[in-house]
């Protein structure tokens, strides 16, 4: 449930808290409840966001999606706010109204004339940068020159918070202000078009900014007039801004001491007025100085009342049920309460805290914890654990311990180091931690809308900032929870800031506890946010390295969302380059030819060389291979160096010497020989294994086709001396069947077209020079063999004979040129 903003039926009113009929008994939240079943899965929200042209999907699961919008279905055009809907977005945006009894408004002493200086430089459309230290009353200034300045601009007033805000987040802000978008944040150069026709007063409090960022601000929005709180310590603008300085200093004596006279709501005594002077001189006359003595003062005056005045309206420790009251003590004892110690009075947090009740110091611990910031009023019961703990934020903001801070309050300045130096920050770790667990549950369930999670923003980057790095166990995988819950959040309700700031610590924390699969997640979305907002390189940076560690942790459906974020990346950024391709620009492009299980794009190879030029290397007509190799054609070559491939080259060697075998013998039994003359022995055969075909196994050093497979137009001819046996074909071995006396059938010569065994040394014949008659086989032209052989080894020309193979025979003669196209046309569908 929402602990903002409840709903009637978590009171019980008109039905039970199930939401059904009255009755009915609730289904058991557990997973495994035995009575009900196994229960429903937490419902996973999924928002759809316009970021410029971008579609975004904000996915808890697998991470973010982000692709351009298909045509016709963009966001409908910025329109301006009514002022109806203007007033409840700046009451949204108000920090809550503390509960208890209202607090006494404070009047603007001694501020007059700055009020009206300033008032009258806005209205002559001049930005002012207002100066002063903190507790110094800048935010009642603004408050007040914010109601002087209400007709002064088209737009009226905006009023703007800047503590821990980039100037576009500041921008983004004062879009929102006054555009209505729903679910669409505008790119770089659409917020700015928008942006420069607003005509309105912007006071921006706590303002971080200052140099070119302040100077970019101002230029974008010419139209406005800026008034910037800021203390001294704040960069200051650039000499281009032509910004109005404005010093606020302090109240002088009399002023504070009036001042101070309202908070107590009385008339102060001698003795008071003189503690009072006192602490103007030591405190520069800083207004929330009085205002914290003057809370001082109350108290004072609500111990010497007695102990049962408080008894009556619970301010202290309540008194247990049935317990006597306590014992009245003496008039004069009662009155004997001094006044502070002027160091007291300086610093009185400490002070103010000890006389709070538990609650409220309880909400201090977590406060300091979280470095300043106070979680909403509605987290308090849950976090306290106590269910009136709500009201301790009323104490708190009347003891002056409190300031606004946008749409939320934070420890007044000064507070955090006193608290920090009396042992408030002893046990800041559990804490954190325990504000980390709470807000995890809170920020994930489906009852909270984003825009409330992004309100409470602050506070829960704060509990991440306190756990990483930390040195407790647990801790780095408790901001990992919080990070992975809230970070969703913070995407589906615009608030890119604080999204970024928790996924970056999210990272870091996942780094630190070891977890792989969410560290690879922030790296997603981190690439996700960096393309919705225009920076290509560091999205390509983020989503390489989650892709990596997806891919090493088999997350499939993760891997494939960063492959497409990625591939937008490219597409947007003009990098077309494959994905997951080298980009050394030394592969040569090539056609593969990929054997079944071979990976999409082949293996990595050494370059093939088609073509050699033509004055270099000579080239020979001389007959093909009667292989499926001799019909391919150009542009297709085997990829060398493949282990798969070179396999089923040898798998096909196999098939096409058995098959040849066949054929050659129903060829050979019409010359006269009986079938039965000749009886066929598997003594010579080709071996079955693909690796030992008899051909060598390793890839040549030319950069040819390795053993076993075949180019086109490759020559039949082995170009060189050589002491080692060369085939005579690539990719299309001879016969290896022979008879019992040794002889190949079809030939009187008894090593034509046979083949020998790789471990038994065979007599070799140098075969016939080839005639003029070897023009009327089947090969090719020479303008083809030319234009098809890729071989880039020197072949002996026309006029000089070719070197005799060794150890093998090339296979001629009209034998080998009749069964050279049957064995084609049976083997060329299995190669």
């Amino acid at each position: 449930m929402d602990p903002t903003h409840r709903a009637s039926d978590e009171y019980g009113q008109g039905h039970d808290r199930s939401g059904g009929e009255p009755g009915h008994r609730r289904p058991s939240r557990e997973s495994g409840g035995a009575d009900f079943g196994p229960g429903t899965p937490q419902q996973v929200r999924v928002v759809q966001l316009t970021a410029g042209d971008l579609l975004l999907t904000v996915n808890p699961v697998d991470g973010s999606e982000v692709e351009a919008c298909p045509p016709g279905s963009g966001p409908d055009a910025p329109v301006r706010r009514t002022p109806a809907e203007r007033a409840d977005h700046e009451r949204a945006g108000a920090p809550p109204v503390p509960a208890g009894p209202p607090a006494p408004q404070l009047p603007l002493l001694e501020r007059q004339e700055e009020r009206e200086r300033l008032v009258g430089l806005l209205a002559r459309g001049r930005s002012v940068r207002l100066t002063g230290q903190a507790g110094s009353g800048r935010t009642a200034v603004l408050d007040a020159v914010a109601a002087d300045c209400a007709d002064l601009a088209p737009d009226g007033v905006v009023r703007l918070n800047g503590r821990g805000r980039t100037g576009a987040d500041l921008l983004h802000a004062l879009f929102d202000t006054v555009y209505k978008a729903p679910s669409h944040r505008p790119d770089r150069d659409e917020l700015l078009a928008l942006v420069r026709s607003i005509g309105a007063v912007v006071t921006v409090d706590d303002l971080e900014i200052g140099g070119a960022a302040l100077d970019e601000l101002l230029a974008a929005t010419p139209e406005c007039a800026f008034l910037l709180a800021a203390t001294p310590d704040v960069t200051t603008p650039g000499v281009d801004a032509h910004l109005e300085e404005v010093l606020l200093a302090g109240l002088g004596r009399g002023a504070s001491l009036a001042l101070l006279e309202k908070v107590v709501e009385r008339s102060l005594t001698e003795e008071e007025r003189n503690w009072a002077g006192d602490l103007w001189f030591e405190s520069e006359g800083l207004p929330l100085r009085f205002v914290q003595a003057g809370s001082l003062l109350v108290q004072r005056d609500r111990l010497r009342a007695g102990p049962e005045a408080f008894d009556e309206y619970d301010y202290f420790e309540p008194r247990a049920d049935g317990a006597p009251p306590a014992p009245t003590p003496p008039a004069a004892e009662a009155l004997d309460v001094p006044l502070p110690s002027l160091g007291e009075g300086a610093a009185p947090a400490v002070l103010l805290a000890s006389r709070l009740s538990e609650a409220a110091r309880a909400t201090l611990r977590f406060a300091v914890a979280l470095g300043g910031e106070v979680p909403h009023q509605a987290h308090l019961p849950a976090l306290v654990g106590d269910t009136h703990a709500d009201a301790a934020l009323g104490e708190l903001a009347g003891c002056g311990l409190l300031s606004p801070a946008g749409p939320r309050y934070r420890l007044a300045a000064g507070v955090l180091a006193q608290l920090t130096a009396a042992g408030y920050e002893d046990d800041a770790a559990a804490q954190a931690r325990t504000a980390a667990q709470h807000y995890a549950w809170w920020a994930s369930h489906p009852s909270v809308t984003p825009e409330r999670a992004v309100a409470e923003a602050d506070a829960i980057v704060a509990s991440l900032t306190r756990l990483v790095p930390g040195d407790e166990a647990g801790a780095a995988s408790a901001a990992v929870l919080l990070a992975r819950s809230a970070s969703p959040a913070f995407a589906a309700g615009l608030g890119w800031g604080a999204w970024e700031r928790a996924l970056r610590i999210g990272q870091e924390a996942a780094r630190i506890a070891g977890e792989v699969a969410e560290e690879a997640y922030f790296h997603h979305e981190l690439g996700v946010l960096a393309l919705c907002t225009g920076n290509p390189d560091r999205a390509r940076t983020e989503l390489e390295t989650s892709i990596g560690m997806r891919g090493a942790l088999a997350d499939k459906s993760g891997a494939v969302a960063g492959r497409r974020a990625l591939a937008l990346v490219a597409d947007r950024s003009g990098d077309f380059a494959p994905i997951g391709r080298t980009s050394s620009g030394d592969e040569v492009p090539m056609v593969r030819q990929d054997a079944p299980g071979t990976p999409p794009g082949g293996f990595p190879a050494a370059p093939v060389f088609l073509r050699q030029p033509a004055e270099e290397e000579p080239t020979v007509v001389s007959s093909l291979p009667a292989g499926p190799a001799a019909r391919k054609g150009p542009g297709r070559a085997v990829l060398g160096g493949a282990r798969r491939n070179l396999a089923a080259a040898g798998a096909g060697a196999v098939l096409i010497a058995v098959l040849g075998t066949v054929v050659t013998l129903g060829v050979t039994s019409g010359d006269g020989d009986e079938p039965g003359s000749r009886n066929v022995t598997t003594e010579q055969t080709a071996t079955e294994d693909p690796a030992d075909d008899g051909l060598p196994a390793d890839d040549p050093a030319d950069g040819s086709a390795p053993a076993g497979e075949t180019t086109p137009g490759a020559t039949p001819t082995t170009p060189g001396p050589s002491d080692s046996a060369s085939p005579s074909t690539s990719g299309s071995p001879s016969p290896s069947a022979s008879t019992s006396d040794g002889t190949s059938p079809g030939t009187d010569d008894p090593t034509d077209g046979g083949s020998s065994s790789p471990g038994e040394p065979t007599p070799t014949k140098t075969s016939p020079r080839p005639t003029e008659t070897d023009s009327e086989s089947p090969d090719p032209t020479p303008s083809e063999s030319e234009s098809e052989s890729p071989d880039p080894s020197p072949t002996p020309t026309d006029d000089t004979p070719p070197p005799p193979p060794q150890g093998s025979s090339s296979a001629s003669g009209p034998v080998e040129s009749e069964s050279a196209p049957q064995s084609e046309a049976a083997t060329d569908p299995a190669a």
